[in-house]
């Protein structure tokens, strides 16, 4: 069965003009965002400018250092760069920040002068980006979240192209998150939001009318063993069929594709179990009760003074 980069090689001969951007385009681009780039290379560069300049001052060895999505998506940048579907397309409107409570990266993606992704990354290396990731059960908003709201108010524009939101895992949530709070005028500028393998959102949020609102242009995608886009709360999921099982099923070059289309399937029943014990431990303890476990173990790593997931 193919995956991402064999989608990439068939069909990277097209432009957008002559195939409509679709459900492995938005990988493509959610998988991007985990790449570290600078300002100063990203601003209005075409995406083959940017990845050569990318590819020629870092390496792979180093960059697989940082995680699997990291590694993934530099062997997708030295693929997509080749293909006049994704060549020309221009980046701009880079943002990187992070400390010891957030961790945040955004980035546009111009596919057109009538199409614009906003990708978000999920979680990197860093502690902090755990840390928030925990944290998304106990309050609402996270740092994150609210410089995804921020981020997305700032760069929709009222008169520019139409514009699509995604993200990877936590860059799911704040892809989802963001689109729920801009205003009825730029929410109208959305064309799709999606949240790939991302986590849901707790249950004020879920019940609230901003999320309503946004479900109808939400796709939510998660692999048939997934383990993060089960957490908190969800009502809409297109399961597609990955190759692994359990956390490796993560990795979207594990999801399979036929043709141009993701191969769809159910849920499996290990996934549903997770989900449906991940909810009951979230009904049965207070915010204050997961905010203290939630501190009391980063405190811990903190103490040892670790920073980054591989140590």
């Amino acid at each position: 069965m193919k995956n991402i980069f064999d989608y990439v090689k068939e069909y990277g001969k097209y432009t957008f003009k002559e195939k409509e951007f679709n459900d492995i385009d938005n990988l493509v681009f959610s998988s991007l965002a985990y790449l570290n780039f600078s300002k100063k290379s990203i601003h209005n560069n075409t995406l083959e400018q940017v990845g050569k300049n990318y590819l020629k001052n870092n390496e792979y060895k180093e960059v697989s250092k940082f995680g699997l999505a990291q590694k993934e998506a530099y062997q997708l940048l030295e693929e997509v760069i080749k293909y006049p579907r994704y060549k020309d397309v221009t980046l701009s409107n880079y943002e990187y920040k992070n400390n010891k409570d957030m961790q945040f990266s955004a980035l546009k993606f111009r596919l057109n002068k009538r199409l614009v992704y906003i990708s978000f990354e999920g979680t990197d290396e860093l502690i902090s980006g755990w840390k928030e990731d925990a944290q998304l059960a106990c309050f609402f908003p996270v740092p994150s979240q609210v410089e995804a709201i921020k981020y997305a108010k700032d760069n929709i524009k009222l008169f520019g192209p139409k514009v699509i939101l995604g993200g990877h895992s936590k860059g799911g949530n704040l892809a989802l998150v963001s689109a729920m709070y801009l205003n009825i005028i730029k929410y109208l500028k959305i064309k799709k939001v999606y949240n790939n393998d991302g986590p849901g959102l707790r249950r004020k949020e879920f019940k609230s009318l901003k999320y309503k609102r946004v479900r109808k242009k939400l796709v939510h995608i998660v692999p048939n063993y997934s383990v993060v886009g089960v957490l908190l709360r969800h009502d809409k999921y297109k399961v597609v069929k990955s190759n692994k099982k359990n956390i490796l099923c993560h990795a979207i070059s594990n999801w399979e594709i036929k043709d141009d289309k993701l191969v769809e399937t159910e849920l499996s029943i290990k996934s549903k179990n997770l989900e449906q014990r991940l909810i009951h431990w979230l009904e049965t303890h207070t915010d204050r009760e997961k905010t203290k476990m939630t501190n009391s173990i980063f405190n811990i790593l903190e103490e040892l003074n670790i920073t980054k997931i591989m140590e």
